[in-house]
C-alpha cells in the first residue's frame, strides 16, 4: 500500500494592477508555477471587488494606486467580507504611511515591484502559509516611524481623541447629520455639534467632508474604539 502522494492544493490568486503590461507579466510569471493558480485578474478597485466575490481566491496581489481608488481600501473591503483571503500589496513606492495604512487594512504583506521573481514567489508562498512580511526596503522606515511616535518625536494626532470623539468621528465620516449622531449616541444635538467642532479642531480639519478622508487614511475604528 502506497502513501498519500496527493500534491498540495495550489494557491488560487487574484492579480490586481492597472498597468496591463505589469499585470500580464505577473500572471505569466505566476501561472508557470505549479504552486499557484491565477483564477482572475483586475485593473480597478471595482473589478477587484467583483473578482474577489466571484472567485474567493486564497491570495490577492494588490497594486496600491488604482484609477478608481486605493488598493488599500480594496484590501480593507475584501478582508472585511472574506477574512480568510490574504492580501499582499505590491507597489513602486516605499511609503511608510502607505505601509501602516495597508497593515491596518488587513494586508499580510507589502512588497516593492522591483522584487525579483523568485523572491516574489517565495513571499507569496510564505503569506499563503499564514506568515506576514514586509519588503526589507520598507521595514526599517516603518519601524523608525513607530519609534518616533513612541518616543514622542512625532505627534500621533489620533491620541488626542477620546473614545467618544473617535466614535463620533466615525459617524461623521459615514455622512450622518448631527441629529442622527445624537440619536445614536444618546446626546443632545448641541452636545454633538460641540463634539464635532472639537474633533475637527484637534485634527486640523476645516470641513466635515474631510473626516471621511481622514478615517480612510488612518483606518480609525478597526478592531474597536
Amino acid at each position: 500500500m502506497t502513501g498519500d502522494t496527493t500534491a498540495p492544493h495550489p494557491l488560487r490568486l487574484l492579480v490586481v494592477d492597472d498597468h496591463e503590461v505589469v499585470r500580464e507579466g505577473l500572471v505569466a510569471l505566476l501561472s508557470r508555477r505549479p504552486e499557484f493558480q491565477v483564477v482572475a485578474e483586475a485593473g480597478t478597485v471595482a473589478e477587484a471587488l467583483l473578482a474577489a466575490r466571484r472567485f474567493e481566491p486564497d491570495l490577492v496581489i494588490m497594486d496600491i494606486r488604482l484609477p478608481d481608488g486605493s488598493g488599500i481600501e480594496a484590501c480593507r473591503e475584501i478582508r472585511a467580507e472574506f477574512p480568510k483571503i490574504r492580501v499582499v500589496m505590491l507597489t513602486s513606492y516605499p511609503d511608510e504611511e502607505a505601509v501602516l495604512s495597508a497593515i491596518l487594512a488587513g494586508a499580510s504583506g507589502y512588497l516593492l515591484k522591483q522584487v525579483r521573481g523568485r523572491d516574489l514567489v517565495s513571499a507569496l508562498e510564505a503569506v499563503g502559509r499564514g506568515d506576514s512580511l514586509l519588503d526589507p526596503a520598507v521595514t526599517e522606515r516603518v519601524l523608525e516611524r513607530v519609534r518616533r511616535v513612541a518616543n514622542g518625536q512625532e505627534h500621533d494626532e489620533l491620541a488626542d481623541l477620546t473614545a467618544q470623539e473617535r466614535k463620533i468621528l466615525m459617524l461623521v465620516a459615514e455622512g450622518k447629520t448631527n441629529k442622527e449622531i445624537a440619536t445614536e449616541v444618546f446626546l443632545s444635538d448641541k452636545t454633538v455639534k460641540n463634539y464635532v467642532s472639537s474633533i475637527l479642531s484637534k485634527l486640523s480639519l476645516q470641513r466635515r467632508a474631510q473626516a471621511a478622508a481622514f478615517v480612510a487614511k488612518h483606518r480609525l475604528g478597526e478592531g474597536g474604539s
